[in-house]
């Protein structure tokens, strides 16, 4: 059954996971240098979780529950939420690693095996999304565990085991690692079932094959158990509201690129060469395989923020473990040995500076100078475990149209292509983003709404993150969106209205205040407005007689971009009539260059990219 020691590669898990996993946890909390949109993503869901909603049926999400399930477990026993993500890490690592031992100890020669057991541990303990700039960040921890429990279930499909009798084992890992998949993100599902089963079928691994469809309907049987058939529905809903909405159509580069661009050219060539040399070898059902899964790996990485190629850490394993069926040589003149070596030898140097970011995140995070950090929730009590870049954290800055009309460059001139400002409540809003200090504007917005009597209010909000509950006395927003991607959701249980003065996507805002435009706005009333948002009451909330309606307050920062949005139209009469689902060509995706506080040592960039982060990335 077993070819190589599966003692040994148990304590080389056993290894990494001790190492990996303790350099993480050891820190005391959770240090994070980018991506602040993406973790108050992740904190809204995992919050939420664990005072008993469920997503899909409570709030709106294209991410499945599973992906923060474990962090919501350790957060409703009692840990910070800094630390049960650490912890949630590990655990899951460690639920892991008995499926990747199986896999690499039943079927893998030594050094596939533990690169294996090595790139599966990686993906599923690192701080980092991949890529190879070095910031810290927990965002799309999604992602790496899909693609870790992606890797044990091919091999295992594709890779036939040593000897007879492994069957309902095989089948168990890969029908629980497609089923828990589906439950993360349903796009990986998609993309890497059809192969799977076709790699059993031509493996002849029917046993597996059956104990692989029952497992996974054993899963489903009990989610609609515990959660009712209303879950499925609710899940597939969201899906497919994400799936039609154009806020962020793709998280990255186009398709295009991602295929030929200079950066995945190489990946993609390599890919189709394994299948030649794979063919040449006389591995027919691995290259066809292979050839299968190609369309599934550019798809997952097309949709994925940051348009890593991960897979080609998958494509080396598959490589150096589907043996030729002769000693020959192929047409170049190379043996077969030496020409799928070879090709495995080019893929792991594509993707060295990715893997080798995500391998050494976690003791980047254990040797990190935490006197450069600040609490992302100040007054958040146990859940004030996780730590932003102090510097990206306090310092604020908004990006507003240049405004120079004597020299020739008035405010929104046609050829910026840019979007109209948009007309609400009678009034031309300001166009400008919020590009730095989200935690401390939404810190600041949150202590004015309690000082002002909105605690303890659902509020809507006109904007692509509404978090602003996790910074102080506020309530979320039944059936809201954590991250908005269409429509009015949660609207119906809203007292109030919030519409930041700078939004973090004003794409996002225009799209929003235009739907509420085509709703109507005759049950609206403006009662604050501060220099960072306007707050409008809806109809006749209960008790909103007993709440002080202050003056509006002195107008601020917020005029100057109102000043240069209004110098667009004098008449202030802009008829904005895009619908939420528009095109977005009017806002380029354009990442704002990485800039260093020339004071601060430690190596976090203040703007790797936008605010608003990887999570609109559509599942």
């Amino acid at each position: 059954m077993f070819r190589i020691g599966a003692i040994q590669l148990a304590a080389w898990l056993a290894l990494l996971l001790l190492v990996l996993g303790g350099a993480a946890v050891l820190k005391g909390g959770l240090y994070l240098g980018k991506h602040e949109g993406d973790l108050l993503h992740l904190m809204q869901i995992t919050l939420r979780m664990a005072s008993g909603d469920l997503p899909h049926l409570d709030f709106m999400t294209p991410i499945g529950m599973l992906a923060f399930a474990p962090m919501a477990l350790l957060v409703a026993v009692g840990m910070g939420i800094g630390h049960a993500v650490l912890w949630a890490q590990v655990l899951s690592a460690a639920l892991v690693a008995p499926a990747v031992w199986w896999v690499g100890a039943t079927r893998l020669a030594r050094g596939p095996a533990m690169l294996l057991t090595l790139f599966v541990m990686v993906l599923m303990l690192a701080l980092v999304h991949g890529e190879a700039t070095p910031a810290l960040s927990i965002s799309m921890h999604y992602n790496r565990w899909a693609w870790a429990l992606v890797f044990i279930a091919i091999v295992a499909a594709l890779i036939p085991p040593f000897g007879k009798g492994t069957g309902t084992a095989d089948g168990l890992v890969i029908g629980l690692c497609m089923a828990v998949v589906a439950l993360i993100k349903v796009t990986y599902f998609v993309a890497f079932a059809p192969p799977v089963l076709i790699a059993l079928v031509l493996t002849g691994q029917r046993r597996a094959l059956a104990v692989a469809l029952i497992a996974g309907l054993v899963v489903v049987g009990a989610m609609t158990v515990l959660l009712g058939p209303s879950f499925w529905l609710a899940y597939f809903s969201d899906l497919r509201e994400v799936a039609g909405s154009s806020t962020r159509p793709r998280p990255g580069l186009p398709l295009s690129d991602v295929v030929a661009g200079t950066a995945y050219l190489g990946g993609t060539l390599a890919a189709l060469a394994s299948v030649v040399f794979l063919r040449q070898a006389g591995a027919e059902t691995g290259g066809l395989i292979v050839l299968l899964l190609i369309p599934g790996f550019i798809y997952v990485t097309f949709q994925n923020f940051g348009n890593d190629p991960q897979w080609l850490l998958l494509l080396a394993v598959l490589l150096l473990s589907l043996k030729p069926a002769s000693e020959g040589r192929n047409g170049f003149g190379l043996t077969h040995k030496a020409a799928l070596g070879g090709t495995a030898a080019v893929v792991l140097a594509l993707t060295a500076p990715s893997f080798l970011n995500l391998a050494y995140s976690p003791f980047r995070h254990y040797f990190l100078d935490t006197t450069k950090y600040v609490p992302v929730l100040p007054r958040g009590g146990v859940n004030a475990d996780i730590h932003a870049a102090a510097i990206r954290a306090r310092r604020t800055d908004i990006k507003v149209p240049v405004e120079a009309p004597d020299l020739g460059l008035p405010a929104f001139r046609p050829e910026e292509d840019r979007t109209d400002p948009v007309i609400f409540m009678g009034e031309t809003r300001a166009y400008c983003s919020l590009e730095l200090g989200l935690i401390a504007v939404f810190d600041a917005v949150a202590r004015d709404l309690e000082d002002a009597g909105y605690g303890g209010r659902p509020i809507f909000v006109a904007d692509l993150l509404s978090s602003f509950w996790l910074f102080g006395d506020l309530s979320p927003l039944p059936g809201g969106a954590p991250w908005y991607y269409s429509g009015l959701p949660g609207l119906e249980a809203a007292d109030f209205i919030i519409v930041p003065t700078c939004p973090i996507s004003p794409t996002t805002q225009s799209r929003i205040l235009s739907s509420l435009n085509s709703r109507g706005t005759d049950d609206l009333t403006e009662v604050r407005r501060t220099a960072l948002y306007t707050l409008y009451r809806i109809g006749a909330v209960a008790g909103a007689a007993e709440v002080p309606v202050p003056d509006p307050a002195p107008e601020a920062p917020a005029a100057l971009p109102r000043a240069a949005s209004e110098a667009a139209d004098p008449s202030g009469e802009v008829d904005v009539t895009a619908p939420p689902g528009a095109p977005d060509a009017v806002e380029p995706e354009i990442e704002a260059p990485g800039l260093t506080d020339p004071d601060d040592e430690v190596d976090v960039p203040i703007m790797p990219e936008p605010l608003g982060g990887p999570a609109a990335e559509e599942p």
